[in-house]
């Protein structure tokens, strides 16, 4: 079975915390505190986080303020 490359679009079937699909470009809204690594920042719960990109089933590209580049897990956020 052949697997899309990254950025050839999303077919990946990604859920946040309630079970909703997660498409490329959506908002989420962290639902825990993050430690971020390598930044010496902690994301607060409720931080909304726009424009996101799939790039697993379970993982996503996105930016904040301050923290660019940032890869997060789809079971710490839901959709907005």
């Amino acid at each position: 079975m052949a697997e899309a490359a990254v950025g050839e679009g999303s077919d990946f079937n990604a859920v946040d915390t309630n079970g909703t699909a997660l498409a490329d470009g959506d908002s989420v809204v962290l639902i825990k505190d993050l430690k971020v690594k390598g930044a010496g920042q902690t994301l607060k719960r409720g931080t909304v986080v726009k424009n996101i990109r799939l790039t697993g089933p379970d993982e996503f590209d996105c930016r904040t303020d301050g923290i660019k580049g940032l890869v997060l897990r789809c079971e710490f956020v839901k959709k907005r």
